[in-house]
């Protein structure tokens, strides 16, 4: 279980507080006005930010003051995290090794995660000769391979076109049956919430919200809500 533990967060005159859990293996969609800290949010749950005050824990132990590098987390964001001077091997790769020393046993890996996500006999390409929906499966494939249990997405899919998205949020779905993570996806579509998230974060006046089921939350939005949708 993810717990936002009575945070707050501030930054150069922004504030933002959370004080809810988010049970494991749960999908939490992240919605709300641009410049609400919906970003801010995730940001802290990796640990390139830290709350002014509260506690995050996972499974029961405080994580607040863990960096990174040590944290139950795997991101996704716009730019899909790829290196453009690496192959599209290496780039997963560094799911598994950040030196890319990788045993043959590694890059066995590597090629099988490459092919669930259709991308086989990809490998050797550069991010640049790949679509936006190639690399974005071969950033999935990382995820695949980090199989960490928390991961967090940052609209990674927004510049897809809608059949393409859906069918990136179909795979989405898939990896994290293979690997029981728990979700929290920043979107300003509802349709990719109401897709792929069981319960939605709505921030919105300084505060993120406890999650709420997805449907019933758009049907009836909150005044909030209702004035970000339009």
């Amino acid at each position: 279980m993810l717990t936002f533990d009575k945070i707050n967060l501030r930054r150069e005159g922004f504030a933002l507080s959370a004080d809810f859990s988010v049970p494991p293996g749960d999908r939490i969609a992240v919605v709300g006005p641009s410049g609400a800290g919906k970003s801010t949010l995730l940001d802290m749950v990796a640990g390139f930010l830290a709350p002014a005050s509260g506690r995050l824990l996972w499974q029961g132990d405080e994580i607040t003051a863990h960096p990174p590098g040590v944290r139950p987390v795997s991101l996704l964001f716009q730019d899909n995290n790829l290196f453009p001077h690496l192959t599209i091997a290496q780039n997963v790769g560094l799911g598994l090794a950040a030196n890319l020393r990788l045993s043959p046993q590694d890059r066995d890996r590597v090629a099988s995660a490459l092919s669930r996500v259709g991308l086989e006999g990809m490998g050797a390409r550069k991010p640049a000769s790949l679509s936006g929906g190639q690399q974005s499966r071969a950033a999935l494939a990382r995820v695949l391979l980090r199989a960490r249990p928390l991961l967090l997405l940052d609209e990674p899919f927004s510049a897809l076109g809608p059949a393409l998205k859906f069918e990136m949020l179909d795979l989405l779905e898939d990896v994290l049956v293979e690997t029981g993570a728990t979700l929290l996806m920043v979107t300003h579509d509802p349709k990719d919430a109401l897709q792929i998230a069981t319960q939605t974060v709505l921030v919105a006046e300084g505060v993120a919200y406890a999650p709420r089921d997805t449907k019933p939350l758009f049907d009836d939005p909150p005044k909030a809500l209702r004035d970000y949708l339009g």
